[in-house]
């Protein structure tokens, strides 16, 4: 039976009809305001690790229906997220398929607005956000450029479908470099683009495209008449990266298989802290899986651990955005970047989990208190980041 929701923004008012679920759409997602003329909403996911402090065993159960859901063939598969608030997801997706499928042949890429000189890459365009411009790179790796370019099914990932004019703008792209491509799969927590998109999909991209999500619904924004736009905060800075500055050997360029996390990093981590202590776990803008990863260890061993993510997202205060933290990104492109529904009082420990210099994370550690470690990502790490 549908249900009928309505969100009241300070930009308008937002309406909901749920076609069909697993979830109820409470325990998937809130809703939020965003300064930006093209889009004044946001569907704020509780079970993405973004912009709400998330359960990783919550997530897991997320991505495990997702991947269950899928109805894929023999292979070899590509899955591809989409940056940067779906790159956890969709790396937690791939990793549940093969846990379903091991014998799959398998690769998972993410999309990125970080440029690296000289790797070959493909563009294309998110038309509604505040950063619009996406880069995805080929995998570096030549077993992994091959499931590249002969994977026979792709499976494009985000946090939310409306549109879907960006997934059809990265296939479109894809296809440049794989043009044997059979079948393409959209898959997303909540889907919001209509009963008959799966087949306008297929219609625009000329390739059979099905529509994985676990809620489907329809919507409609009215905008508020006098809602005064302000000037959007930059979302976008000196994204060049040298290499060595940002990962090489995971999502970005390409992984063939699960991550894990060495039990000396989780002793390390957990030092300290009484039975059942409160932990977030944090990833840093586009660095999300591991987050997820050491999340879920420490939550089997009995704390009491949420998963989130730093964001480059303006998203106004009100409606489901509590507490909001700004401060300078990481990455040194200038902007600003923020955390949302996160009080650090809240917490006996926090871990940032980041791939780039300690250095860059001061504004944020000082934001978060004393309560604080890092994980930084490490190519010694072997037992922690496979090789390329």
């Amino acid at each position: 039976m549908s249900e009928s929701y309505r969100a009241e923004l300070p930009t308008g008012v937002l309406d909901i009809q749920v076609r069909e679920a697993a979830f109820p759409l409470d325990e998937l997602c809130g809703f939020a305001a965003r300064n930006n003329p093209k889009r004044g909403f946001l569907f704020l996911s509780k079970v993405l690790g973004k912009h709400w402090p998330a359960a990783p065993s919550r997530m897991r159960r997320v991505h495990e229906y997702l991947a269950s859901a899928l109805d894929l063939g023999p292979g070899p598969w590509a899955f591809m997220a989409m940056a940067e608030t779906a790159t956890g997801l969709g790396q937690g997706v791939f990793e549940a398929a093969l846990n379903q499928r091991p014998e799959a042949d398998a690769l998972f890429l993410h999309s990125t607005r970080y440029r690296v000189a000289g790797r070959p890459f493909l563009e294309f365009q998110e038309p509604h956000c505040h950063a619009p411009d996406q880069t995805l790179y080929e995998p570096l790796n030549a077993r992994h450029q091959a499931l590249f370019r002969t994977a026979r099914e792709l499976i494009v990932v985000d946090d939310e479908i409306s549109t879907g004019s960006t997934l059809c703008n990265l296939v479109a792209a894809y296809r440049t470099r794989n043009p044997r491509l059979e079948r393409v799969h959209f898959v997303a927590i909540t889907n919001f683009s209509g009963a008959r998109s799966a087949e306008q999909f297929s219609e625009r991209l000329g390739v059979p495209v099905r529509c994985v999500a676990a809620l489907h619904a329809d919507f409609s924004f009215q905008p508020d008449a006098d809602w005064e736009h302000e000037p959007a905060p930059a979302a976008v800075g000196d994204n060049r990266r040298e290499p060595g500055q940002i990962a090489d050997d995971l999502g970005r360029f390409g992984i063939d298989r699960p991550i894990s996390t060495p039990m000396s990093e989780l002793e390390r981590l957990c030092v300290g802290l009484a039975p059942g202590a409160s932990i977030l776990v944090l990833g840093t803008g586009e660095f999300m899986h591991l987050a997820f990863r050491v999340g879920l260890e420490l939550e089997s061993r009995g704390f009491a651990v949420v998963v989130q993510a730093t964001t480059r997202s303006p998203i106004l205060p009100g409606a489901d955005i509590g507490h909001r933290l700004v401060f300078a990104d990481n990455y040194g492109e200038g902007i600003r970047n923020y955390l949302y529904n996160v009080d650090p009082d809240d917490f006996a420990r926090i871990i940032v989990c980041h791939e780039t210099p300690l250095d860059g994370l001061d504004d944020l550690m000082q934001h978060l208190g004393s309560n604080c470690l890092t994980s930084r990502y490490s190519h010694s790490m072997e037992d922690l980041w496979p090789s390329a």
